[in-house]
């Protein structure tokens, strides 16, 4: 077993090393790390640059003023790190706005730590490149016998879906939104978590990240199911801004409405995170777009039909 020392700057890779076996091994977290429950009394080595309980598109304006003067969105606390000394930092390289980036901690820790720690970066833009995170994760910390069990059990997760789909034809068109103001669709793994679970993903291409796009993107699309899950927010969160989309120009005229297809996801705990849980996504999808072949149980807790 590992004897590693770890601090996990990101949500899913704090899910990896617990799902891995080795929670007892985490000595700090990330401000945003709150699952499994457990880990909350954890070190907190990281924190926001801008204030709790702003709205989407405040947050918006934020992110962008501190990424245009070459700020960080996110502090590491340096000092909670060199107390907790740990041999292994696991953090990514994917989206400078979702969690504390790779040069961030390089940059932290460099001639800083007593004893040299292993970082370990991650960059998913995939389902397949999340499993090879996992595998990676679990190599890097000696529990690579875990790490097989743990992905064929993911994988065959996966495999009970696309199996029961195989001859699906009714396949509907779905819109995921990522953000609400400006408005985003959800792109990177998402595209084809949607095609897993028997859905048509527009407005986005699967690996490439998550584009702005215009509301009349998306009537003219008109999609047939539209799922609310923006990046960080709870369904509560999103309920709290739902009104931006309810009050769009032609809204009660698409498709999704007048079927009674509103969807909100929890998109903090599952979309965001490209960590075990995202085998979970895909299911909460499959209950979605095809509620008569699915249930999971996922409805209530990790999303809810919003009916007006």
């Amino acid at each position: 077993m590992s004897a590693h020392k770890i601090i996990s700057l990101l949500p899913a890779a704090t899910e990896i090393v617990c799902a891995l076996g080795l929670e007892g091994n985490l000595v700090g977290r990330s401000h945003e790390c709150d699952y499994p429950e457990s880990v909350k009394s954890l070190p907190v080595c990281s924190e926001a640059n801008f204030p709790d309980g702003l709205s989407s598109a405040d947050i918006d304006v934020k992110v962008k003023e501190i990424l245009a003067e070459a700020l960080s969105v996110y502090t590491v606390k340096r000092e909670v790190i060199k107390e907790l000394s740990p041999d292994v930092v696991i953090t990514q390289a994917q989206c400078e706005v979702c969690a504390v980036s790779l040069p961030e901690v390089e940059q932290a820790l460099e001639n800083y730590l007593d004893n040299q720690a292993k970082i370990i970066s991650l960059q998913p833009n995939s389902l397949d490149d999340i499993f090879t995170d996992i595998a990676a994760v679990a190599k890097a910390l000696n529990v690579e016998a875990e790490g097989e069990r743990l992905l064929e059990d993911l994988n065959e997760r996966v495999d009970i879906i696309r199996h029961k789909l195989k001859f699906m034809e009714n396949k509907p068109t779905i819109a995921c939104i990522e953000w609400l103001e400006p408005m985003m669709v959800s792109g990177n793994w998402i595209p084809e978590l949607v095609s897993i679970a028997g859905g048509i993903p527009i407005l986005a291409q699967a690996g490439k990240h998550s584009p702005y796009v215009s509301w009349d993107s998306i009537r003219e699309s008109d999609p047939e199911i539209i799922l609310l899950m923006p990046c960080g927010f709870s369904i509560e969160r999103t309920m709290r801004e739902v009104n931006l989309i309810l009050e769009q120009p032609g809204f009660n005229e698409l498709k999704a409405v007048k079927n009674n297809r509103i969807y909100i996801a929890d998109g903090n705990h599952y979309f965001n995170r490209p960590g075990p849980r995202i085998v979970d996504s895909v299911e909460i999808l499959a209950e979605i777009i095809h509620p008569k072949q699915f249930a999971f149980g996922y409805e209530g807790e990790g999303w809810i039909k919003f009916s007006l």
